[in-house]
């Protein structure tokens, strides 16, 4: 017995060592040790630096970030409002408060400067949203959605890999390299989310991504988001503090999406037009249909609408308030008008018959809700996946008095939420939701604004360098290793 209990003790000895040295390969390669994720009251909010702190160093990538919807997070209107109907209902059905604050205000959560809900006790730093600090002090993810960020607040901020390679202080700060910042599964920690209770999934842009040809293809989400390319990487050389080097490419930070109601709303014109240009270069519309025919004669239309330019599906987020629809119209050759569908009433509603792409949740009863929270079953998703088509079929008669040849005009439309919906929440023309053309046939010629359509073929060649000599400098760094 007294020999087994020896062997045991070495044993366990072995387990002990072989553990030590793996935590220390973990401490070796990543810089720190894997924790939870960070809990409500794990900090102050005085521990994270205000953003305009940042700005004295970083003032071009301040400049971007400030009004773009990453520092509107917490201010956004329609969250908010929004916000304020899902405490209520988690209040009556013990839901977490705090669980949609966690990606729009998450200092506020980690500080437990939230609840109460209504932000009363919400420091500056809090209300600044997704703000620089909290963004460069994340120091792992344990996962995809629902905000599962770990966070090290301090003097040591954290940023792409390459970007810090071989130097370990700037003028302010430490700083660490870790390739999680140029991963989609950064974006990935709020850009999923799933019920609080349920678990079932109510948006889902990360995964969309992740099972898409761009992500077989190493087109990550900063990639199309954080650079001037819009569909794909382009370089942006640069410097990322003013009294720092010169660099291949820096990534921009305006954290451009489709959110252009918000932005102009909030006055914020130049992330306003930027969504707008994102939205022009996300789908396309291809039509067939005769040009001329008989009277009484049965005429079919066929319009195909490709995800030619999202990595994720279209429209993507929190799809149950997105809309997204082709308008058609038939004309004859004196310009009358054959056939329409998909038009919008003067109440801004579309007609009942309009397809449109989005995703419908159902709740306890099995009836549709627009309150996510009430969300049990999803009952319809017919969005498009990325480099993905659907084809709508129209077909109508030809009228007697019809003259030849016959005209097809189509267009995709894009609102962040129906304009009823808005009316209910705010009142009657309080806002009006932007209706924004994406594509059009016959197409029309495309307007750039400036920084982006301009140069773009300038960025595609410089990313496609900058990519080739990334590539080159990591095998020859392996090769050395060897």
């Amino acid at each position: 017995m007294t020999k087994d209990k020896g062997k045991n003790r070495g044993i366990n000895k072995e387990i002990a060592c072989l553990a030590a040295f793996a935590s220390g390969l973990l401490l070796l390669a990543g810089g720190f040790v894997i924790a939870e994720q960070s809990k409500t009251g794990a900090f102050a909010s005085a521990e994270f630096s205000k953003s305009r702190l940042c700005s004295t160093c970083h003032g071009n990538i301040f400049g971007q970030w400030d009004g773009s919807m990453h520092s509107k997070a917490n201010e956004d209107f329609f969250y908010q409002a929004m916000l304020q109907e899902y405490v209520k209902a988690a209040e009556n059905e013990s839901l977490p408060q705090t669980f949609c604050s966690r990606c729009h205000t998450p200092i506020g959560v980690v500080s437990e400067e939230l609840p109460p809900m209504d932000g009363s006790r919400l420091s500056e730093v809090s209300k600044e949203g997704v703000q620089c600090d909290f963004c460069h002090v994340v120091v792992e993810s344990e996962g995809i959605g629902n905000a599962p960020y770990i966070l090290e607040p301090g003097n040591t901020k954290w940023g792409r890999a390459l970007e810090t390679s071989g130097k370990k202080r700037a003028s302010a700060h430490e700083i660490k390299g870790y390739e999680l910042y140029e991963e989609a599964r950064y974006c990935g920690m709020c850009h999923n989310i799933y019920h609080p209770e349920n678990n079932l999934t109510l948006a889902a842009t990360y995964t969309e991504w992740n099972e898409s040809s761009y992500a077989e293809a190493g087109v990550s989400c900063q990639a199309c988001h954080m650079t001037p390319g819009i569909i794909g990487f382009a370089a942006n050389p640069g410097k990322a503090a003013s009294n720092g080097p010169e660099r291949e490419h820096i990534y921009t930070h305006f954290f451009v999406g489709a959110n252009a109601f918000v932005t102009a709303v909030l006055g914020e014109s130049r992330h306003e037009k930027r969504a707008l240009e994102f939205l022009k270069q996300a789908a396309s519309l291809s039509v067939r249909a005769p040009e001329t025919a008989k009277a009484g004669e049965r005429v079919d239309v066929e319009v195909e609408i490709t995800n030619s330019g999202a990595g994720h599906m279209l429209p993507t987020g929190v799809t149950e308030e997105r809309e997204l629809w082709l308008e058609l119209r038939v004309k004859d050759a004196e310009g009358r008008v054959l056939y329409h569908s998909g038009s919008l009433d003067e109440k801004g509603r579309l007609e009942p018959e309009t397809t449109v792409y989005r995703t419908v949740f159902a709740d306890s009863e099995g009836k549709p809700t627009k309150k996510i929270w009430e969300a049990e079953s999803l009952l319809s998703d017919n969005r498009i996946s990325p480099k993905a088509s659907v084809l709508e079929k129209h077909s109508f008669i030809m009228p007697e008095s019809a003259l030849n040849p016959i005209r097809v005009e189509a267009s995709l439309y894009y609102r962040s939420a129906s304009q009823e919906h808005i009316d209910s929440l705010f009142g009657k023309g309080s806002y009006t939701v932007p209706v924004i053309e994406m594509a059009a046939y016959p197409e029309a010629e495309k307007t750039s604004i400036p920084g982006f359509g301009a140069l773009e073929g300038l960025g595609a060649v410089l990313g496609l360098l900058y990519l080739r000599l990334s590539n080159w400098k990591k095998e020859d760094e392996k090769s050395r290793k060897k």
